[in-house]
């Protein structure tokens, strides 16, 4: 299994991962760690991956519906799949914030004291209406007791975005507009990873690594080791998780 471990300064009692497409059971466009219930795949197959996926952690992952909003869920030890949210957050050990992607930019959040940890679904639309900025308050800690991490997304070389798009983040923050390049007429190139760092720093967390918006993150560039709706349509799912050991 290919699993990608956050490089972030955090205590030893927070893990983290993100699952690649790689290493599970499932066939032809989902191959083969879809953990994606909801985009075709064989429910069998999605069930097996995620028992592989947990297997690996140690931990139990709780998948959400995720609906591209800004709604928070508290996750405790008796939280189950299928909550609706865009982001979630816990203090309690062993039940890790999962968020699925295939294009989307996921964000893990930790407490520098190794209290809390947290994860948002940050998509265009969650990012402009403030998903993230509602996972930190929520969380309930000073912002800059936290420690950031992006991972993969659709990089800034491939979102394309309409005029509407561009308009609704600079009516948000005019000072977004700068991460918008003109691409073709009524169309921009937006980067998805430069708005959010901007979010964070504006509320005060000011330590966020990961995904810098080359080419390496980006879910469209590298087809052998992400899934990307927007490149295959059809697509399966992977997932960045954090938890507390």
């Amino acid at each position: 299994m290919d699993l990608l471990t956050p490089d972030w300064p955090v205590p030893a009692n927070v893990r983290a991962v993100c699952t690649t497409r790689t290493g599970g059971v499932s066939q032809g466009p989902y191959d083969s760690l879809n953990l994606g219930d909801h985009v075709g795949d064989e429910p069998q197959r999605v069930a097996r991956n995620r028992a592989i996926v947990a297997e690996a952690m140690g931990a139990r992952p709780v998948y959400m519906e995720q609906v591209h909003g800004v709604g928070v869920a508290r996750l405790d030890a008796d939280a189950r799949d299928g909550l609706r949210a865009d982001g979630c957050f816990t203090s309690h050990q062993q039940v890790a914030c999962t968020i699925m992607v295939a294009d989307c930019l996921p964000v893990l959040l930790a407490a520098e004291d190794g209290s809390i940890v947290g994860a948002a679904h940050a998509g265009w639309r969650g990012a402009c209406e403030g998903v993230v900025e509602a996972t930190v308050k929520a969380m309930g800690v000073a912002p800059a007791s936290l420690v950031a991490w992006l991972g993969p997304c659709i990089g800034p070389e491939a979102f394309e975005v309409g005029d509407e798009v561009r308009a609704a983040f600079a009516a948000r923050d005019p000072q977004d507009a700068q991460h918008f390049q003109p691409y073709r007429e009524g169309k921009w190139l937006a980067d998805l990873p430069a708005l959010t760092r901007r979010r964070l720093h504006a509320m005060g967390v000011s330590r966020i690594h990961g995904n810098d918006g080359t080419r390496a993150w980006c879910t469209v560039a590298n087809p052998s080791r992400f899934f990307s709706h927007r490149r295959d349509r059809v697509s399966g799912r992977f997932a960045a998780v954090v938890w507390l050991a």
